[in-house]
């Protein structure tokens, strides 16, 4: 079996994550669900808590429940950056096509997230591990004027900053180690459709490593070291993938920060082991399945995964 050496979560290094907290409405094409609780800071902190001690920064309405905040501390993570304003939580709702490969998005209402100005407790400001959610750059930018000296800081972004906010995106990227987007977005920012020609041209913009998100096509490492490439977990059943990028961003650098050690095999190690935390996300609706994930239930998962793609000779 693949060893993923990692220190307790009592003595791992602390996860910090920004982004948003949100209820979803989805129709899916085996269920309709309501209020589900997600948001890119939910789905990370629920992977990143399987490996590291987390801190959350993210805007919450008076409707969000505390049972789900009560819920991440229990996991180790620690809401203290959660702020709770007066009005509605941001809410989304999406429609699923049949094959799940793509949605469409019915209705945003950002709400008490249009507001959104992260302030970092003063206790968060040496978290040695950053996440920054997809939200505008000048936020991201924020963000990082008030971290000190972060050993590893990686961002997502999304096709609206891409095109309204290149600029401000492009400072971002000159001060991150990681970017971590889909192969939608890369051929967007990069403008070349060819996936490995535009990883080229985004590593220019100063990031020093790519990871581009793939879905049911696993995920890619562009970095100094060349490509390398980890495959998704084969899933019989699949049901709701809102958050499996997520998961799977979360999961990473949560594994770093357990690792201790930010290397080339630790990374792709850690590529592996973030494309299993995903594959259970996309098994339950919202994060119900994600959140009941146990450390020995992503080895497992590892260890199948490895058995598949096993060569023989």
């Amino acid at each position: 079996m693949t060893t993923y050496p990692t220190r307790s979560k009592e003595t791992a290094e602390h996860v910090l994550i920004v982004g948003s907290m949100a209820f979803d409405d989805l129709e899916l094409p085996s269920v309709n669900a309501k209020d589900v609780v997600g948001g890119a800071a939910t789905y990370a902190a629920y992977a990143a808590s399987l490996f590291s001690p987390v801190r959350i920064v993210a805007v919450v309405g008076e409707d969000f429940p505390t049972a789900v905040l009560e819920e991440l501390t229990a996991r180790d993570v620690d809401v203290a950056g959660v702020e709770r304003a007066k009005g509605k939580t941001f809410r989304w709702a999406g429609r699923y096509a049949a094959n799940l490969a793509s949605r469409e998005t019915l209705d945003t209402q950002l709400n008490v997230f249009a507001d959104f100005r992260p302030k970092l407790p003063q206790s968060f400001v040496d978290s040695p591990f950053v996440l920054l959610g997809n939200i505008q750059p000048q936020l991201q930018l924020d963000v990082l004027s008030q971290i000190k000296a972060p050993r590893f800081v990686a961002a997502d972004t999304m096709n609206f900053w891409i095109s309204g906010e290149r600029k401000k995106l492009g400072e971002v990227l000159a001060k991150i180690d990681t970017l971590m987007i889909n192969d939608e977005e890369l051929r967007q920012l990069a403008d070349i459709h060819n996936i490995r020609r535009a990883a080229a041209e985004v590593l220019k913009l100063g990031p020093k490593r790519l990871i581009v998100k793939r879905g049911e096509y696993g995920a890619m490492l562009f970095d100094k070291d060349g490509v390398f490439f980890t495959p998704a977990y084969p899933l019989e059943e699949e049901i709701d993938p809102t958050g499996a990028g997520d998961s799977f961003a979360g999961a990473l650098l949560g594994y770093l920060a357990a690792a201790g050690t930010i290397d080339g095999p630790t990374l792709r190690r850690g590529l592996r082991l973030a494309s299993a935390v995903a594959s259970f996300c996309v098994e339950g609706v919202g994060a119900a399945k994600l959140k009941n994930v146990q450390r020995a239930d992503v080895m497992m998962r590892l260890e199948a995964l490895r058995s598949i793609t096993k060569t023989g000779g």
